[in-house]
């Protein structure tokens, strides 16, 4: 499966900039939420094993997953729920075990049939939209590190995975929201880091989102808001849809304001 190369190349991509960073650097807030790279870290590390888990079938999932979800039910944060599963791991021990987790689970999902269905935290999915969860979350979250050390990602075309993901939740937006979801959908044109062009859904000349792949992937994945890019929305509901865009699980997330969330100077 392309996209676990693809999860394991953007965890590469992330973890070479944290390769030599000082221990005390790891626990620098960061502009998502004032999390650490140390919490994003944690945060990856738990998710990716729990991605592994649920690829052994839906009790080795329950298993693991469930200390987690009662803590949520208690009304934790996701933040806090991580801590009692982290045991204590932290910085430059968090960034081994974070790094290799992720080789596992590449390893993992690449010999996986990419149409089987596994559990997760919310509805069933299949393995190819797992892994891309996997690859969209290490990339959303590592903006936040990558915007912090002050330092600019190169993007390739893999971030076609995250922009379909993008493309692909556009009713949950809505939904997710108690919102009607409206039709059509509309036509989305993307340019890829190479220069390559992706469509989706029919052309229409005044329902239509254009630009950038990197930036429509960092406003549905919430890194930026739409006002720090250069996308071009048209009609209410592509404007509506891409100020309010969610392509992640949970209750509904304000995008943030402008300038909010930016690289450090």
């Amino acid at each position: 499966m392309q996209q676990a190369e693809d999860f394991r190349a953007e965890s590469l991509a992330l973890a070479g900039i944290l390769e030599d960073l000082p221990e005390a650097e790891f626990h620098q807030p960061t502009l998502f939420k004032e999390w650490s790279i140390d919490h994003i870290l944690g945060h990856l590390h738990l998710f990716n094993v729990a991605a592994v888990a649920s690829l052994k079938g839906p009790d080795s999932f329950a298993n693991f997953i469930s200390p987690v979800v009662t803590d949520m039910q208690m009304g934790k944060s996701i933040l806090d729920c991580q801590f009692p599963w982290l045991d204590g791991l932290s910085g430059r021990a968090l960034f081994e075990a974070w790094r290799n987790g992720a080789e596992v689970c590449a390893d993992s999902f690449a010999q996986a049939d990419p149409k089987d269905r596994v559990k997760w935290i919310g509805p069933d999915m299949s393995t190819l939209s797992s892994i891309t969860a996997r690859q969209m979350e290490t990339w959303a979250h590592g903006q936040a590190v990558f915007d912090l050390l002050g330092l600019e990602r190169r993007d390739l075309d893999r971030i076609r995975n995250i922009a379909h993901l993008g493309v692909a939740t556009f009713g949950w937006t809505f939904l997710n929201r108690q919102e009607e979801v409206p039709a059509p959908a509309p036509y989305v044109e993307l340019t890829g880091p190479s220069g390559a062009v992706w469509q989706w859904n029919e052309p229409q000349k005044d329902n239509f989102v254009r630009g950038q792949a990197v930036e429509f992937a960092q406003v549905v994945t919430q890194t930026r808001s739409i006002a720090d890019t250069a996308l071009q929305a048209s009609g209410d509901v592509a404007h509506h849809w891409m100020n309010h865009a969610q392509c992640f699980a949970g209750p509904p997330v304000s995008p943030p304001a402008k300038g909010q969330r930016h690289k450090a100077g």
